[in-house]
This record gives C-alpha cells, structure tokens and sequence, in this order.
C-alpha cells in the first residue's frame, strides 16, 4: 500500500497540519477546497467565481497526483446560502457534465465569511 500526499503551500493547509490531497493506492481523497485563487490567495466576491475556483485547484491538484476530474466518484459541496446553489449548479453541472459523481450538497457556515462554497471529492482511477 503506497500513501502521499500533496499540497497547494498554503499557509493554512501548514497551519491546520492538513494536505490539500491524499493518494492511497487508487484512491485521492481531495479535501474541501474553497474558492480562493490559491496563487494570489484572493477570494472572489461571488459564488460562480469561487466555484470555479474550486474545479480548478482540485483539477490541478488531482492532475498532480496522476489522476483526472474523470476519476471522480464522489463530490460533496457546502455552500454557505441556499439560494446560491442555483447560482453553483450550472458551474458544477458544466464541470461534472460527462463525469456525474455522487453528489451531496449541504448549507452550512464555512469558517471564513467570505467563503461561500466548499468542494471535496473523491477519485477512483480504473486498475488497466
């Protein structure tokens, strides 16, 4: 069994003592991510920026762990505001069109106030 993980250095992933992702044998376990621009730690003011914010960081991180957005098999969102998932859905609905994992999504307080969305998933990458 073969374990690593991988991180996007930000302060608060060395902070909280976490990895933005962790690979066990065919499996990546991304923690949630939020909708921050992790290159200029800037946080867009609304929910569709920072949902793609958060498709892109996990893509990024999955591709540095040798997998895909279509490994995915399990997503989970936390959105801070019911009403914003009707603004989320056509960002998630574009980003997972072909891929559709389980999904859950809960409403919920995030532990910044600026954040307004948070992402995790879980990939699968096939045995060939």
């Amino acid at each position: 069994m073969t374990r690593k993980t991988f991180s996007t250095d930000s302060d608060f992933e060395k902070k909280a003592g976490y990895s933005r992702a962790v690979v066990q044998d065919n499996w990546c376990f991304v923690s949630g991510t939020t909708g921050y621009d992790y290159t200029t730690m800037f946080m867009p003011p609304d929910i569709q920026t920072q949902t793609q914010n958060c498709i892109e960081t996990i893509r990024q991180t999955l591709e540095n762990a040798g997998f895909s957005l279509s490994d995915i098999v399990r997503a989970n969102y936390y959105v801070t505001n019911q009403s914003d998932a009707e603004l989320a859905f056509p960002v998630l609905g574009t980003a997972f069109a072909s891929i559709r994992p389980a999904a859950t999504m809960i409403v919920c307080g995030l532990i910044r106030p600026e954040m307004l969305i948070e992402v995790e998933v879980t990939a699968l990458k096939s045995k060939t």
